[in-house]
């Protein structure tokens, strides 16, 4: 999960601010204080509501934004989604659940639909000393809406994946059609051919009813080529890798 722990740094105008951007730049997701209980939320269509918790293992004081939005990251385009309490104070070694309700809508029936889930932590700071800046992070983890018509489970679908080479002017990407109404999210995804294996560490999710490609470098797949892929599950972990031959390359 992309946290990273609050920076406070005396604040000369620029040379300071430049500092903390290529530090915040370099700091690992395990340096951040507050974690989630989960990578990701499925919220069921015939659910009114679905909850998480924020936890907060450090030694500080946060408060805590807690808020859904679309992939356009953004605060003005409207979504179907309240979580609450909104904003919250945090204490050190303390929990919170976050509520997730629905408000009205008419998303798609036919195919999950993609929101993001956003916790916000926001450092105390030190009023005895006004020259710091205070950085606020947060984490960002996928929400997806699973209409109650989309009875298939998942993992299922995954054998319903279609895998091609293709050539195009930047040369040959691995492409995988999605004819499911699921969003596939991909831990691992190798092409093998006669004992080479490329390995695609670029692993863009594929949408429903979509197709999603992955360049393959100078990596050349011969007609016997194969798959094999994992992706991730509702609950956070990953499937059993599956390995299906390539369609007719392209």
């Amino acid at each position: 999960m992309p946290m990273f722990q609050g920076l406070c740094l005396p604040a000369h105008p620029w040379r300071n601010l430049c500092a903390a951007l290529c530090l915040l730049a370099y700091l690992p997701a395990s340096h951040g204080a507050l974690t989630l209980s989960g990578t990701r939320v499925i919220f069921q269509g015939d659910k009114r509501s679905v909850s998480l918790t924020v936890a907060n293992p450090s030694k500080a004081t946060y408060a805590v934004q807690t808020w859904i939005n679309t992939a356009a990251d953004d605060h003005h385009t409207p979504v179907p989604f309240i979580a609450s309490p909104p904003l919250f104070r945090l204490g050190p070694g303390k929990e919170q659940h976050v509520q997730i309700s629905a408000l009205p809508h008419q998303l798609p029936k036919d195919r999950e639909s993609l929101f993001f889930f956003n916790a916000q932590e926001i450092p105390q700071t030190d009023t005895s000393d006004g020259n710091k800046l205070t950085i606020a992070l947060r984490s960002r983890i996928k929400f997806l809406y699973r209409p109650v018509e989309l009875s298939e489970n998942p993992l299922d679908a995954l054998q319903r994946l279609t895998w091609s080479v293709v050539a195009t002017d930047n040369g040959p990407h691995l492409v995988v059609d999605n004819p499911t109404p699921f969003h596939m999210s991909f831990i691992t995804l190798q092409l093998q051919d006669k004992g080479r294996t490329h390995k695609i560490d670029d692993t863009t999710m594929a949408a429903p009813f979509s197709r999603q490609s992955y360049p393959l470098d100078s990596f050349a797949a011969g007609p016997d080529a194969s798959v094999t892929f994992s992706v991730i599950t509702d609950y956070g972990g990953f499937s059993k890798p599956l390995t299906q031959s390539l369609n007719a390359n392209r």
